[in-house]
């Protein structure tokens, strides 16, 4: 890896675009290496892994919004069009369309992969938009393969990097330029129209944290999918000649000097070298729980103090409680971000929106505890959320920034990076109960790491009940194969809805 240092340069310093970051990250793209095995096998993981979550959310409200959306914008000229998760496989939609209605699917019950360092991310955001692309203009599974390669790299590189959170920008603005850049690496595009793509992407994809502020709403799910729709649309426009703000980051009115560090700022980013393959898949990880990927851990460690202590946690206590008070000691980002750090009331109300509750750590710990499991659906139920019990020990749990957490958070160390913490149960006797962990049972150093067959098995799980036994096979056998597919198979690359299945999903009416 090499190093490339971004500070912010005046206009009359003219930069030279190969100084120029954005510039980086298009060479890194049209580096032509070789995508590892290791890096083949995981991208099919993820391929399997988006189109699991997104099975589970074909009913849901804001999925079936964007899919109406995007069933509204037929194919357009240049290509065959992209399909939808849902609908009938030979139903095309505009390929930024689809790239909208299959990232809200996969967004929507917050389920699939992460990467975390000075900004977090979910990198399996990058797919549904260079999928779109592929199928619109019929390139192959190898092509595929390639472009999502570069969008984990980039991604995955500039959140090591440069955090957005500090300065309150939604993360979806790492993910504008990372999918403009897969998308220019699956099609084979030129350095200097990826530059361009990149920088457009950038501009119009930097938004305020407010999305995941308080009463959380449905835009949560809506803000990647818009990302990796700008991003399709950003590459149209470059590859059409037109170009884009620039220096986009290192300009005296750019991304760096106004919305982030400011004008005295600098970073060090790392970007694979010339020849160096794009590994920074295999950094980031998956998420057996429904729920922010800061929960993981804690969901696993709730879920085996029920089995310890089932006196404690199993059942409602008919004479009333017996924990005082649960101290969930973990890093600054936990605590300030889905703890009680955040200071958000809504993280502690029962009516709050599933969006809220599934970035309130006390909320999920409460439930886990009592549940000794966790269910993308059922934890969620307004009437689990208002149970009086649950209530209880919910507004008796807090968390508290600890440094050591802290910095094995941001550790780059795989050996000792943590998304956990130390859990403290002080009892309504005065014992205290005293537990910790480092990470999610399904991380790589975790108890049951994810495998193939874990992601299988997370894919026939929650398609049972919207997906015909066929074609839960079909997309199975298709993704098992993905680097071998040609251009006719990869536009069957998406899953159809059992007879019925949509017809029961809400039909929301707007201007399209």
């Amino acid at each position: 890896m090499i190093q490339h240092h971004l500070r912010v340069h005046r206009s009359d310093e003219n930069l030279a675009r190969e100084g120029q970051l954005a510039w980086q990250l298009a060479r890194v793209a049209t580096d032509p290496v070789e995508v590892m095995p290791e890096v083949v096998d995981m991208i099919i993981n993820r391929v399997i892994d988006n189109a699991a979550v997104a099975a589970a959310s074909l009913t849901r409200r804001p999925v079936s919004s964007a899919r109406a959306q995007a069933l509204s914008h037929p194919v357009s000229t240049g290509g065959d069009g992209a399909t939808v998760f849902g609908p009938d496989l030979a139903r095309r939609v505009s390929p930024e369309w689809a790239a909208w209605a299959n990232g809200v699917a996969v967004r929507e019950l917050d389920f699939h992969d992460t990467f975390l360092a000075a900004e977090y991310s979910h990198p399996g955001d990058n797919i549904p938009p260079i999928v779109a692309v592929t199928q619109h203009v019929g390139c192959t599974g190898a092509d595929l393969v390639r472009g999502i390669a570069t969008g984990y790299e980039i991604q995955i590189d500039l959140a090591k990097a440069i955090s957005l959170h500090r300065h309150k920008i939604d993360h979806v603005a790492h993910l504008g330029p990372s999918a403009a850049a897969g998308i220019g690496t699956m099609l084979g595009l030129d350095q200097a129209t990826i530059h361009q793509a990149i920088g457009q992407a950038l501009h119009t994809t930097t938004a305020t944290r407010q999305s995941r502020k308080g009463e959380i709403s449905t835009w949560k799910a809506h803000a990647p999918a818009f990302a990796g729709k700008m991003a399709v649309e950003a590459v149209d426009r470059a590859m059409r000649g037109e170009t884009s703000p620039s220096p986009i980051y290192e300009g005296e009115d750019g991304v760096v000097a106004w919305l982030l560090d400011g004008p005295d700022a600098s970073y060090d980013v790392p970007l694979p070298g010339a020849g160096e393959p794009k590994l920074a898949i295999l950094d980031s990880f998956t998420k057996e729980h429904s729920a922010e990927y800061q929960a993981q851990a804690w969901i696993d460690l709730a879920r085996k103090l029920h089995h310890e202590h089932p006196e404690l946690f199993a059942l409602r206590q008919a004479q009333g409680p017996q924990v005082d008070r649960i101290v969930l000691h973990t890093s600054h980002h936990t605590h300030y971000v889905i703890g009680s750090g955040a200071n958000d009331p809504q993280k502690y109300d029962p009516t709050a929106s599933r969006e809220t509750l599934d970035h309130s750590i006390p909320y999920i710990v409460a439930v886990a505890l009592q549940d000794g499991a966790w269910h993308h659906v059922d934890s969620y139920r307004p009437e689990r959320a208002t149970r009086a019990d649950t209530v209880e020990l919910w507004h008796r749990i807090s968390t508290a920034e600890d440094a050591e957490w802290t910095r094995r958070y941001h550790s780059l160390d795989p050996a000792e990076q943590a998304f956990g913490g130390r859990i403290e149960i002080t009892l309504t006797d005065g014992s205290t109960i005293v537990d910790e962990i480092a990470v999610a049972d399904a991380h790589p150093l975790g108890a049951r790491p994810f495998a193939r067959a874990d992601y299988v098995h997370k894919f026939r799980t929650l398609a049972a009940d919207v997906l015909d036994p066929e074609e839960i096979e079909r997309f199975l056998a298709l993704a098992e194969r993905l680097p071998e597919l040609d251009a006719d198979e990869v536009k069957q690359l998406s899953i159809q809805a059992a007879s019925g299945v949509l017809a029961s999903a809400p039909h929301p009416n707007g201007l399209f």
